[in-house]
């Protein structure tokens, strides 16, 4: 992330669900690298899992206080704001919630992000109609655009919790709160979910799924839910207008209820709000209600503002410099912190004093005073705390001793407790998790970041069960129960997404061709269930055949994993395997078991569309392995061409040139342009189509084989791949590496090229280094392609051609010679590569 004056700078504003942060993201996958900031580690990963689907794991970092995923070629990052990385130039850098700069706390932050951070190409700020005044005056040079809300959200009235109507959040203001609203949605409504910001990303997307899924119909949650967390909520009930800001206890401002109320409705689709209390303090006044259906959020007057770079001279100027006063108008100092806090309470201890006398023992106390207090213990505890990792920083190693690490992580591994006890456990690990996160703390932080990692997806998952355990009621066959046994006269109906009803009550969901009951459906009525069920799928069954058969291709896939039989997948549902037919490019399509449901007619139909999908996407993935086929099968070709195109089909289009040698030498050039035109080169030491070594022909042609009933005999290279350690299928072993069969055929082809017929020559091993090989194997390799090395010339190793490759022959011994970076060779027999 970089600071240039330049760099144009766009600042979206609007109220929630106008798409913000979804166009963020998608210009920033548009540029070759960026940055994004976001006020939550719930929402950084949320919006790191969406470009990780697209961009792939290798390529995307995370980076927040507690959780970091960093790969070495990443290029694009989803970051905490605290987090963002300062010293990366980047395309694209973008703010989201950049009106979080007044807020008390954190504002700094966000108003140091506003004012420097930038990408070289391009900078987006997003946030709500209230920070236009703010950008005016600090960013004057920034284009400001207005996003309106995609759909409308209006005033439902109060309601009691027993009367809101179902997808509703119920949003409270504390921990205590939010438990005792689900504990009454429980008894009076069957059960909800709880999402809070101290939750960690597993416990937090287990509960939103029970929602999204419908298992519950409610969902009770802090204000965190405002900060652009997606989820499919209708109403948004406020349980209370007031909450603790670490200072006091205030109301709500409008731009803040606004942020919640937001939430309701989805891309197209209306929302509303409303409270739990129709008059007193818990009641919106006519003048909230107005200004939040017309997005109308007073306009910022100030944000607030500190030392973004302090002065590590010594504590007292780092002091100063943290309480230095804006020179902007509109900027005010923020309020102490609580790591400015921490750091004056360490600072009257004389023994902090004595050890920071340098500005880099300076920067590694203020490093340490960053530490978050998760557990919320207040400034005394957490500086007591904080001090002992300081002294541990600032002595010996400079590193937190390994026993008291592994003491405090075993302590807290305990999955016993209740909800409160679980919670306070996984803060408390946040607190190590961070500590593992930081590069010079411990002696091994990789260890200790997946032994933290490990810790609280484990904390997690028991925080999970006990919250459903405590806040939802299993109660899937209650209205069966009420309308009795009898199957006929439940009223099933199929819902949009799959959901199978019984009057609103989820019996189980439809997935392809398959019907599931309910994961919390007792055993004893799993039957009724099912009985139930099957009187209405037959017709919902023909309806989704109809819709595969007239499916376009791209809603097919080859659904390929190393463990199972290839299928087809529609819809991301399993419907057909592929399984051993006539030749390798002819297999089988048999329709999966589900789809037994059908009549025989429509199955035959089925699998005729199917099988067209297929043979497209043969004709499109490994066009060479169709038109071999074509050629074995044709009875005009030479016999020799046959043969040879036989064997080549049966062994996926990648063969030794040495096991076709007789073959070869009887093919007339018809036959060896045929072989051309179908795509195969017919290489010095292998014949092969380099098409088949791209990642999806390759994926083809490994589930080809797999459904006739073999397998390949290496697994399948990593994308990109050149030179590997290991086997793998369509590289060649040469000495002690492998190699891609076409690499090989490219320095046998440069080698052919640079000789002038027997005469010695020094070849060009410009390419045989780009790839990774080593010096022996590229000897070796040069060995097999039918070169003699010539020992009686000085200088660089030279070779002279000795008229046809021998691949089974031993390697000759070459002494090596100083600065020459391809004579070292061992006398090895490599056999067949």
């Amino acid at each position: 992330m970089t600071q240039f004056a330049r760099s144009p700078v766009t600042a979206v504003l609007g109220p929630t669900n106008t798409g913000k942060t979804h166009l963020a993201v998608e210009r920033m996958m548009g540029h070759a690298s960026g940055i994004m900031g976001f006020p939550l580690r719930l929402l950084a990963r949320e919006v790191y899992e969406r470009v990780v689907a697209v961009k792939g794991a290798h390529q995307v970092a995370l980076i927040t206080g507690e959780e970091r995923i960093l790969p070495p070629k990443a290029r694009w990052f989803l970051c905490t704001a605290e987090s963002m990385p300062t010293d990366r130039e980047v395309a694209f850098v973008a703010l989201d919630e950049a009106q979080l700069g007044a807020d008390p706390e954190r504002g700094h932050v966000f108003t140091e992000r506003l004012l420097h951070a930038r990408g070289f190409a391009e900078t987006m700020i997003l946030g709500s109609n209230s920070l236009r005044p703010m950008l005016k005056s600090l960013v004057p040079d920034a284009e400001i655009i207005g996003r309106p809300r995609f759909s409308t959200l209006s005033y439902a009235g109060a309601r009691k919790l027993s009367r809101l109507p179902k997808r509703s959040a119920i949003v409270a203001f504390s921990a205590e709160e939010v438990y005792a609203v689900a504990e009454a949605i429980r008894r009076m409504r069957g059960g909800a979910a709880v999402v809070m910001g101290a939750l960690s990303p597993r416990t937090r997307n287990a509960q939103v799924a029970m929602f999204q899924a419908g298992e519950v119909d409610y969902l009770v949650a802090t204000d965190a839910i405002g900060m652009g967390l997606n989820m499919d909520v209708a109403h948004v009930a406020f349980a209370s207008l007031h909450k603790f800001d670490g200072r006091r206890q205030r109301r709500l401002t409008v731009a803040e209820m606004a942020q919640i109320a937001g939430r309701a409705g989805r891309h197209q689709r209306d929302g509303t709000f409303g409270a739990l209390h129709d008059e007193g303090p818990g009641a919106f006044t006519p003048e909230e209600v107005l200004a939040i259906e017309g997005h109308q959020v007073p306009p910022l007057s100030h944000l607030f503002w500190r030392e973004g770079s302090p002065d590590f001279a010594s504590i007292d100027a780092l002091v100063a410099s943290l309480e230095r006063r804006p020179d902007a108008e509109v900027l005010r100092a923020a309020p102490q912190a609580v790591d400015l806090a921490v750091l004056k309470k360490l600072a009257e201890e004389d023994w902090v004093r004595a050890r920071a006398r340098h500005p880099r023992m300076v920067r590694r106390l203020w490093a340490a005073c960053g530490l978050p207090d998760f557990r919320k213990l207040g400034v005394d505890p957490h500086a007591r705390f904080v001090g002992r990792v300081f002294q541990h920083l600032s002595e010996g190693s400079g590193h937190i001793p390994h026993q008291w690490f592994a003491d405090e992580i075993a302590r807290l591994d305990r999955l016993d407790g209740d909800v409160e006890t679980l919670a306070g456990r996984i803060s408390a690990a946040r607190s190590w998790a961070y500590i593992a996160h930081r590069d010079d703390w411990l002696a091994e932080p990789a260890h200790w970041a997946e032994r933290t990692r490990e810790l609280e997806e484990r904390l997690s998952d028991a925080l999970h069960a006990s919250l459903t355990q405590r806040f939802v009621d299993k109660r899937t066959t209650v209205l069966l129960r009420q309308i009795g046994a009898d199957a006929r006269h439940l009223p099933v109906t199929v819902g949009a997404e799959g959901e199978v009803m019984v009057e609103d009550h989820v019996l189980g969901r439809v997935d392809g061709f398959r019907f599931q009951v309910a994961a919390d459906a007792r055993a004893s009525d799993k039957r009724l269930l099912l009985s139930a069920a099957e009187k209405r799928l037959g017709v919902e069954f023909s309806k989704r055949a109809e819709a595969l058969i007239a499916a376009a291709d791209p809603d097919f896939a080859l659904l390929a994993d190393e463990r199972e039989q290839p299928a087809i997948g529609w819809s991301g549902n399993p419907v057909a395997r592929l399984e051993a037919g006539p030749s390798l490019t002819r297999p089988r399509v048999t329709l999966d078991r589900a789809l037994d449901c059908l009549d025989k007619a429509m199955r035959e139909r089925v699998r005729a569309r199917l099988a067209r999908w297929l043979d497209a996407q043969l004709a499109k993935q490994v066009p060479a392995l169709v038109r071999l086929d074509e050629a074995a099968r044709d009875p005009a070709a030479q016999p020799a061409l046959r043969a040879v195109a036989a064997a080549l089909s049966d062994a996926g289009g990648i063969v030794p040139r040495d096991y076709l040698a007789a073959s070869l030498d009887e093919l007339d050039p018809g036959a060896r342009r045929r072989l051309r035109r179908a795509g195969i080169t017919i290489g010095t030491l292998d014949l092969f189509d380099p098409r088949l070594l791209k990642p999806q022909p390759m994926r083809w042609r490994a589930a080809l084989v797999a459904a006739k009933g073999g397998e390949l005999p290496f697994a399948l290279p990593p994308e990109g791949a050149t030179v590997l350690s290991r086997p793998a299928t369509g590289f060649r072993r040469i000495g002690g590496q492998h190699v891609r069969v076409d690499l090989v055929e490219r320095i046998a082809r440069a080698a052919h090229d640079a000789r002038q017929g027997r005469k010695p020559f020094v070849p060009d091993p410009a390419l045989a280094t780009s790839i990774g090989l080593a010096p022996t194997t590229f000897a070796r390799l040069m060995a097999m392609l039918g070169f003699r090395h010539d020992a009686s010339r000085e200088g660089p190793p030279a070779w002279t051609w000795r008229g046809r490759p021998r691949r089974r022959e031993p390697v000759a011994s070459i002494a090596p010679r100083p600065g020459n970076a391809f004579a070292a060779l061992a006398e090895l027999d490599f056999g067949r590569g």
